[in-house]
């Protein structure tokens, strides 16, 4: 038996159940059937040609079934089975986090970063949907945080806990639900600076495994001195319990380092070895990783290199190269991947619409 647990993804027939049939009527004719006829149903932010943000619920094909209106641009979402609820975070440095009711019952509820703080754009809840943890940054001190809120309170701030390192960007949920797997990029912001990094001759990037109860630090992976550039930032979960990670190098243009790896708790760091050609692509820097459990492959996308690599997780093979203008997100499909893009292609479909770094499956 697998060491991880299947995706804690919802079947759609129970989704379509929970939203209830007055959301199912809501909808338009074309949105509604291609409800009936997907597989699968993911979210993902975008940005409307009008310049306005937002976030939709979309089909495994790319047909956009509904949209939720977001005060600015999101970047990362998560999402609860077990609470009914997606989340979507602000870019860094964004102060919101906007909670949407699956079921439809509640309206959307914006969740505002804490005085001192900003949220670095991901998140993720605990096993029982309680409890939402976010990214976030300690402006004053320069060091991560992950902030606690309570989804049975109206996402009320209740703590928060190290992130055990500098600009905490993805992290994910371990199973059974003790640790929080954390990608600390290493990369020193402030909002005073908007984007800028300020600390690139000093990166001290890292991955940490952190006790959800306790928020002690239970084991830490920095990069290599070699590799102290290479900024860590997302996670996503094996089925043969290895933790994968992918990383964008702020070093020399001409270095071609490992873009990504895995570990198992209690083991080091393995790099994935790509193929130069393989990793030209890339150029140095991957925005989105996905686990296909089913299949056994890792998905890596490029907005930068403008590329889709497609790699087997237990050997690390490469399995296929795509170029893709604007490769943005990528999330597990039935035997391969849905990527999007920044110029509108979600799967199958091309649309207006601008969509963001991230894409989260909501349904198995």
């Amino acid at each position: 038996m697998s060491p991880w647990p299947s995706s804690p993804l919802i079947d759609r027939r129970a989704f379509l159940a929970m939203a209830g049939s007055a959301w199912a009527a809501s909808l338009a004719p074309r949105a509604a059937m291609a409800m009936t006829a997907t597989d699968a149903v993911y979210a993902a932010a975008f940005r409307d040609p009008d310049g306005t943000f937002g976030l939709a619920t979309v089909t495994e094909r790319g047909e956009v079934v509904e949209r939720v209106r977001l005060p600015a641009r999101a970047h990362g979402l998560c999402h609860s089975p077990v609470a009914g609820r997606a989340v979507a975070f602000a870019r860094r440095p964004g102060t919101f986090a906007l909670v949407v009711d699956l079921s439809h019952r509640t309206p959307p509820l914006t969740i505002a970063a804490a005085e001192g703080r900003h949220f670095f754009g991901h998140g993720c809840f605990s096993q029982d949907g309680r409890l939402l943890y976010a990214t976030e940054n300690d402006i004053d001190a320069g060091q991560g945080m992950i902030g606690v809120y309570d989804g049975t309170d109206g996402y009320r701030r209740i703590g928060e806990f190290p992130s055990y390192g500098i600009g905490p960007h993805d992290m994910a949920l371990s199973p059974g639900g003790q640790m929080l797997i954390v990608a600390n990029g290493g990369i020193e912001t402030h909002p005073d600076f908007g984007r800028t990094k300020l600390n690139l001759d000093r990166m001290q990037p890292s991955l940490a495994l952190i006790g959800t109860e306790s928020g002690a630090l239970i084991e830490r992976h920095a990069m290599p001195p070699d590799l102290a550039q290479l900024s860590t930032r997302h996670v996503d979960l094996g089925a043969d319990g290895r933790i994968w990670f992918a990383c964008q190098y702020e070093g020399p243009r001409n270095d071609l380092p490992p873009l990504a790896g895995s570990f198992r708790p209690g083991e080091d760091i393995r790099f994935l070895s790509l193929p130069e050609e393989a990793s030209l692509m890339l150029a140095n820097y991957v925005g989105a990783i996905a686990v296909n459990r089913e299949s056994g492959f890792v998905g890596l996308a490029s907005p930068k290199g403008g590329a889709v690599v497609t790699v087997e997780a237990s050997s690390g093979r490469l399995v296929e190269t795509r170029s893709l203008i604007d490769a943005a997100g990528i999330a597990a499909a039935r035997s391969g991947f849905a990527v999007s893009s920044y110029d509108g292609l979600f799967a199958q479909t091309q649309s207006p619409l601008a969509w963001d770094q991230h894409i989260a499956r909501i349904t198995a």
